[in-house]
């Protein structure tokens, strides 16, 4: 993947203008989560639903998720499960 990310508009996907979206290549996307606190199975859930979104748009697109903050074991083992790149930074 390329180290140049470059940042798109959420609502184009069809998310929302809060969410974070950057272009890791032509063939991956993530979905930049910024927050504290842990992500749990619930926020997976809601994770998962944005990147259906974005493939219903794309279905050839790799989607990602790059996250700072805590991740749940099993929420991890879930989005891998889905075929979600999960990278902690």
């Amino acid at each position: 993947m390329a180290h140049s990310e470059t940042f798109l508009d959420p609502q184009k996907w069809g998310l929302t203008s809060r969410d974070r979206l950057v272009q890791l290549d032509d063939q991956h996307v993530a979905l930049v989560i910024q927050r504290k606190s842990r992500v749990i199975m619930t926020d997976g859930k809601r994770l998962l639903a944005k990147v259906h979104k974005i493939k219903s748009l794309r279905p050839d697109l790799d989607v990602a998720l790059k996250i700072r903050a805590p991740l749940c074991s099993k929420t991890k083992a879930f989005l891998e499960g889905e075929d979600i790149l999960v990278i902690q930074d």
